[in-house]
C-alpha cells in the first residue's frame, strides 16, 4: 500500500498467520474473491505435507492468489486451475509475482480434469470445492486417479458445525443448501475405498475469520463485490457461528 492505513494492516496483520501478513494488503483487496485465501490457504497448508518440487493441482483457484502463495511458501509446482477465471488474466499476475514456469495457468472444468493418472503429489481445494465436489461419485469418477499413491487432498470449504434446519432460519439465503455440515463431509469421504481422511475439523476461528475479512472489506471501502458485502455482513453477524463457518479436511489416497 502506497499510504497505508494502520488500522486496516492491523485488522489484517495477524501473529496467526506470519506468512500470509507479508502480502501486500492492497494486492490482496484487488485479487481476492471471498473470504480471504490465503489466511484458507496457510490454514489447510498447516494439515498438509507439502515438500519443495512437488506437482500441486490448485482446483478452483479464481485469481490464483492460493496458487502463488503455494508456490512462493512451499517451493512446489502448481497448475492453477479455475473455470471462471481466464488463464490469459492469472498469467499476467503469476508474471508480476516472479513465479513464471512454477505456475501453470489452465482453464478447466472440475469434472473433465485433462492429466494423466498418478499425476500429482497433492491436490487442493480453497473455498471452490462445495461447488462440485458434493457429488457422492466426484472422488472415485474424477478426482482421486489423479493422485499419486501415498498424495494427499486437502480443502478447505464452507460448512455448518451442525446440520441445518428445515427450513434455513429466515435471515439465511435460499441458496445456503450448499452448508453441509461436518458430520455430512466426513461421511461423504469416509465412504472412499482407498482414501483414508486424516483430518475432518470444523476450521479453528473460520467464522471469526469470515466475519473478521468482510468488515475489513467494507472498512476498506474498495471491494471487488460491495453487493456481496453488503449482504453477508447482516448474514454473519446474525449467525454468529452458530451454522457458518469452514470445514477442514485433509485425505490421503492409500
Amino acid at each position: 500500500m502506497n499510504n497505508p492505513d494502520v488500522k486496516l494492516l492491523d485488522m489484517y496483520k495477524k501473529e496467526r498467520f506470519p506468512r500470509s501478513s507479508e502480502y501486500d494488503l492492497d494486492w490482496v483487496f484487488k485479487n481476492e474473491m471471498g473470504p480471504n485465501v490465503l489466511w484458507l490457504t496457510e490454514l489447510l497448508c498447516e494439515s498438509m505435507d507439502l515438500k519443495s518440487g512437488m506437482r500441486v493441482l490448485d482446483l478452483g483457484c479464481g485469481t490464483g492468489m492460493s496458487s502463488i502463495f503455494l508456490a512462493r511458501e512451499f517451493g512446489v509446482e502448481v497448475w492453477a486451475a479455475d473455470l471462471w477465471i481466464k488463464p490469459t488474466d492469472n498469467y499476467n499476475r503469476i508474471k508480476e509475482a516472479g513465479l513464471d514456469g512454477r505456475i501453470h495457468p489452465i482453464h478447466l472444468e472440475a469434472h473433465s480434469i485433462p492429466f494423466a493418472e498418478e499425476y500429482f503429489d497433492a491436490i487442493v481445494s480453497l473455498d471452490s470445492y462445495h461447488y462440485y465436489g458434493t457429488d457422492v461419485h466426484y472422488l472415485e469418477f474424477h478426482l482421486l486417479k489423479h493422485l499419486k499413491h501415498g498424495g494427499q487432498l486437502g480443502i478447505v470449504s464452507p460448512a455448518s458445525p451442525t446440520e441445518l434446519p428445515d427450513p434455513l432460519p429466515s435471515y439465511m439465503p435460499e441458496d445456503f443448501y450448499f452448508m453441509n455440515s461436518l458430520e455430512w463431509w466426513s461421511k461423504h469421504w469416509s465412504r472412499m475405498p482407498g482414501f483414508t481422511v486424516e483430518l475432518a475439523e470444523m476450521l479453528p476461528g473460520g467464522f471469526e475469520l469470515w466475519l473478521e475479512w468482510t468488515e475489513l472489506l467494507e472498512a476498506y471501502g474498495n471491494a471487488n463485490r460491495p453487493q456481496d458485502v453488503e449482504t453477508e455482513l447482516p448474514l454473519l453477524r446474525t449467525d454468529q457461528g452458530r451454522y457458518i463457518g469452514f470445514v477442514r479436511m485433509v485425505g490421503r489416497r492409500t
